[in-house]
């Protein structure tokens, strides 16, 4: 089992309420929502990453994978030639 270790932070008063409330409604600790809701939202932070570095090995190994053609299935074709959902 993976060591948990303690993150502490000091809340005002009405963001204890606040927090208390949201979780209880999700039937959740407080612990379990604030890790919840922060992990998700440092996912998101990390997923909307535009810029990302790569040295010379991990570049030249990106690029060939943006390189390679695409596999030739049904299941594809059929995704291409849908119609986007807001046309």
């Amino acid at each position: 089992m993976m060591q948990k270790l303690p993150i502490n932070m000091r809340v005002l008063p009405e963001q204890k309420a606040l927090i208390s409330q949201a979780a209880a409604i999700l039937k959740m600790d407080r612990t379990a929502f604030i890790l919840n809701t922060v992990c998700r939202e440092a996912e998101e932070v990390l997923l909307n990453q535009r810029v990302f570095l790569l040295d010379d090995k991990a570049f030249d190994q990106f690029e060939q994978v943006l390189e390679k053609p695409l596999p030739n299935s049904a299941e594809l074709e059929k995704l291409l030639s849908e119609k986007s959902p807001w046309e």
